[in-house]
């Protein structure tokens, strides 16, 4: 999975052109959110399968990632990389794949290549580590590493990881049944997919900066009244209704905004001599922190009730 994270946005944004590069960086996070949706129309498909219904959970996951598995043979290797070897001719047979005519293709060679020397001046004799110290200690590279490390902490800490990952266990602390839970996290799911395709637009013509500014305050509220709907009497009709209304608004706001922009910020903030190592540290930070949401939110959800876990993450 770090694997995955690290590699996907910087190959997708060594392969675009400059002119539509954020839109399609970002699509790897549209395609993450629509597997989580599969993932929660999973667990409705075997809610009725007894005591195999977490097997059959787990195994459903084998089944997109077999034409998944079989498509990456189709895709071209990432002509930068075949450049950075001195394999020219193969990044040059790259381009032609990725641009509309053999002459995109060879400015764009030249272009990467001329990019490459300057990358190559600047590193010298260094290595992996050396650059991975540098992150911090060469005042450009370490604002770089400071702005990447805010957006992905900012996207576990606004609280979508919390609802993706125990959505089920929210709604029935909010009074669902079981099934009304799986079908209110399916609901969560489809919105989250759908809303993530307006900022394939939006994401270049906006600016990654301004979609932050305009999300961030609408996911605050929204989470906030999720988690203040809860207080509703349990025997009002409006009380799951509109908790799970302010979810899926939540999801609204956070799928074209703090969704993709961390990802696409981070595979493009930093100098091309230092990508790949600070994209690593970027998606080292964002899991870091997944990881401790993960951990904690129980305790969080149980000492706290939904209130005050929601109203801690606003």
């Amino acid at each position: 999975m770090g694997c995955k994270v690290s590699t996907v946005p910087i190959y997708a944004a060594e392969n675009c052109p400059a002119s539509i590069r954020g839109g399609l960086v970002m699509s790897w996070q549209m395609w993450t959110a629509f597997g989580i949706f599969l993932g929660f129309c999973a667990n409705l498909a075997v809610y009725n399968t007894g005591a195999i219904s977490w097997r059959l959970q787990l195994g459903s996951a084998f089944i997109p990632a077999v034409p998944l598995a079989v498509g990456i043979f189709f895709c071209p290797e990432s002509p930068r990389w075949f450049m950075k070897k001195q394999r020219y001719q193969e990044a040059f047979k790259s381009l032609c794949v990725l641009r509309n005519t053999p002459l995109q293709a060879a400015r764009d060679l030249y272009t990467i290549h001329i990019q490459l020397v300057e990358e190559s001046r600047i590193i010298g004799t260094s290595n992996y580590i050396t650059r991975f110290i540098e992150l911090f200690t060469i005042p450009r590279v370490r604002r770089a590493t400071l702005a990447s490390f805010t957006v992905m902490i900012a996207q576990q800490m606004c609280g979508i990881n919390i609802i993706a990952f125990y959505s089920s266990s929210v709604f029935v602390d909010a009074g669902a049944s079981s099934l009304t839970a799986l079908l209110a996290s399916f609901g969560f799911g489809l919105v989250n997919f759908v809303f993530a395709f307006p900022a394939l637009w939006t994401i270049d013509t906006f600016g990654r900066r301004n979609l932050l500014l305009v999300t961030f305050p609408q996911m605050a509220w929204t989470l906030l009244a999720a988690g203040l709907c809860t207080l509703i009497p349990s025997t009002s009709p409006a009380h799951l209704g509109l908790v799970a209304f302010f979810v899926f608004l939540f999801a609204a706001f956070y799928s074209p905004g703090e969704g993709p922009v961390p990802f696409t910020y981070s595979a493009e903030v930093f100098p091309l001599s230092h990508r790949e190592v600070g994209m690593a540290w970027a998606v080292a930070t964002c899991f870091f922190w997944s990881s401790i949401l993960s951990v904690t939110f129980p305790t969080l959800l149980d000492k706290f009730h939904t209130v005050g876990a929601f109203g801690f993450y606003a």
